[in-house]
């Protein structure tokens, strides 16, 4: 897809919405064919044994990339030597968690962050103007919402716990490199990406997002659930 091509408007499928005990489902399904990072190998996924064919059972086998769909990022991602998602404690990611929307439809900068007044131990999820799309079904977009390598120095600065994002990348496509991750990653941030944030207002929520358990791991897709919560102190200490 060429720079010029943008996201299109589509009718959001039925998710996103508080099932029976409010929990809402953030993650994206994965599917064969759906969107990737472009130097990432495609998402497959093929029946291999089938009921329908006269197999005794179902069996799928998966193709896809440790940073497709809904995923986390570990710091071996960008820093050699770093922790596996199998090292990430799971406070990372289970507990109190702030959704921020994001109105600048380029880039998330400190100016738009800074009166939020983010503490420490924080988990941040940033709903920008990608989640206004269902990104998920469409092609490669270069032009989403991404942090700037400022803001990406400004949460490691106030020692926040964990992020996410509401497309396949913090850092921008051909913008500013790997620094933003490697700004936050070095810092012991943990990292979300390829959330659907769509039909999530921002405010207070329970978190639970848990990456595959593979060892050495340098990303893993996850599912991810929110659950409103009432407004009472978010900030835990690390």
């Amino acid at each position: 897809m060429t720079s010029s091509n943008r996201l299109r408007s589509r009718p959001l499928p039925d998710r996103g919405r508080a099932g029976p005990q409010g929990w809402i489902d953030i993650s994206v399904p994965l599917r064969s064919g759906m969107v990737h990072w472009p130097d990432n190998p495609p998402v497959r996924i093929e029946r291999v044994h089938d009921i329908n064919r006269g197999d005794p059972a179902n069996v799928s086998a998966l193709w896809l990339s440790s940073h497709a769909g809904t995923h986390m990022d570990a710091p071996l991602h960008f820093i050699a030597g770093g922790a596996g998602l199998d090292e990430m404690p799971l406070s990372a990611t289970i507990g109190p968690a702030r959704v921020i929307e994001i109105r600048d439809a380029e880039s998330i900068s400190p100016d738009e962050l800074r009166p939020h007044r983010i503490r420490r131990g924080e988990r941040i999820l940033f709903k920008t103007l990608n989640s206004t799309r269902s990104w998920w079904t469409e092609g490669f977009v270069e032009h989403f919402v991404y942090l700037t390598t400022e803001a990406g120095l400004y949460l490691a600065e106030r020692g926040v716990r964990t992020i996410g994002i509401d497309y396949l990348s913090i850092d921008g496509y051909e913008k500013n490199g790997p620094e933003v991750h490697r700004a936050l990653l070095g810092a012991a941030v943990w990292i979300i990406e390829g959330l659907d944030l769509s039909r999530v207002t921002p405010g207070l929520y329970e978190l639970v997002c848990l990456p595959l358990q593979i060892l050495k791991s340098d990303g893993a897709p996850a599912r991810a659930i929110l659950k409103p919560r009432s407004r009472t102190r978010t900030g835990e200490r690390r």
